[in-house]
């Protein structure tokens, strides 16, 4: 089991925001002191400006104010991604079940849940492979509800396809010939959590899920 840490971008943000803030701290004292020499040095016949001064201020203040906004939605995000880490975590060596079009074919046939909201629905079946080559296509009447399609791995022709990733799409229609919206979703054992991309994504074999397609969770049975 390969688990990576947590290295999001929020980590970055903040170093920006802080290297940002140093400066903008350094120009503003420079500001100020530009801006006490004038005012000690000005004509009283010919005095400065003010809203030049109070205009450079309010920009000051602005740019202020957006750093520090950056400084809160980046320890947010750090916080949700930590969050989003450890619930990931303890999914390890749960069986879980999640909204997706990609199975696994191993071992002779891959499997994919369907979900019809309605009885009396005609599916087309169609599997591609990772390349997005057409492989299968079939079709197969649906009930209410969920249903498990096994696909054995062989080819439209006949022919036995490869172990490995497979992709499926539903079209189906009811005795109407109305679309029906039919949801698809694998299920497996979590084998690991990869957070390389900032965002949890859950490893059944090489399935990648990420973890807000999730549906329910399962103890694995003793």
């Amino acid at each position: 089991m390969a688990v990576n840490s947590v290295t999001g971008p929020g980590s970055n943000a903040a170093q920006v925001s802080n290297t940002s803030g140093a400066t903008l701290a350094s120009n503003f004292e420079t500001f100020l002191s530009l801006l006490t020499t004038q005012l000690r040095n000005q004509s009283p016949l010919d005095p400065l400006d003010t809203n030049q001064f109070t205009q450079q201020l309010v920009q000051f203040a602005g740019v202020e104010q957006q750093l520090k906004t950056n400084d809160t939605l980046s320890a947010l995000l750090l916080s949700s991604q930590t969050a989003q880490a450890g619930a990931a975590l303890n999914l390890v060596g749960r069986e879980v079940t999640a909204f997706g079009q990609t199975s696994q074919l191993s071992d002779g046939k891959a499997t994919w849940n369907l979900d019809s909201p309605k009885a009396g629905v005609t599916a087309t079946i169609t599997i591609r492979d990772s390349t997005g080559a057409l492989v299968y296509t079939g079709k197969k009447d649906l009930k209410s509800g969920d249903q498990d399609f096994v696909w054995d791995g062989k080819r439209t022709d006949g022919t036995k396809a490869p172990e490995g990733l497979y992709t499926i799409s539903v079209d189906a229609k009811d005795a109407a010939g109305n679309a029906v919206e039919v949801t698809s979703e694998v299920a497996g054992v979590v084998e690991g959590v990869d957070l390389s991309t900032g965002e949890a994504i859950l490893l059944i074999g090489d399935i990648r899920v990420p973890l807000g397609q999730l549906k329910s969770v399962k103890a694995l049975k003793a």
